[in-house]
């Protein structure tokens, strides 16, 4: 089983700052993105960040480019996502998502099966 947990949501004045962390646990073999998505109210999820592990390569949503920024720490699991400048656009839960892959089995009888996995998501919302 894994789990991706987040936290690092809350209440923040526009023009304020808050950093998510999203932990990644359970019977991981690798790691291949973790990323941010976000929904507000009545709209449609939205992809926020996502960062590749084994290149490092990030894109961002153009709403957020220059004011957020994703990182992660391979060892840990852990990605984060630092966000800046923010505007009551912003107000939304935000949730984790990655591409892991768990393995089962040994040697030549190794079967390695990758899913998208889901966090439960953190509000943040941002006051004008």
């Amino acid at each position: 089983q894994v789990y991706l947990v987040e936290s690092g949501g809350g209440l923040v004045q526009a023009g304020g700052s808050l950093r998510l962390s999203c932990t990644a646990s359970g019977g991981i073999f690798s790691i291949q993105t973790m990323g941010w998505h976000r929904q507000a109210p009545g709209k449609q999820r939205e992809l926020v960040a996502r960062v590749i592990s084994s290149s490092g390569r990030t894109n961002y949503a153009d709403a957020v480019k220059g004011r957020f920024a994703i990182s992660r720490d391979n060892a840990k699991n852990i990605t984060y996502l630092d966000m800046h400048d923010l505007t009551p656009e912003d107000t939304a839960v935000y949730s984790c998502n990655a591409d892991i892959t768990t393995a089962s089995g040994q040697g030549n009888q190794m079967v390695r099966v990758m899913k998208e996995y889901w966090g439960q998501g953190t509000q943040v919302t941002v006051s004008s």
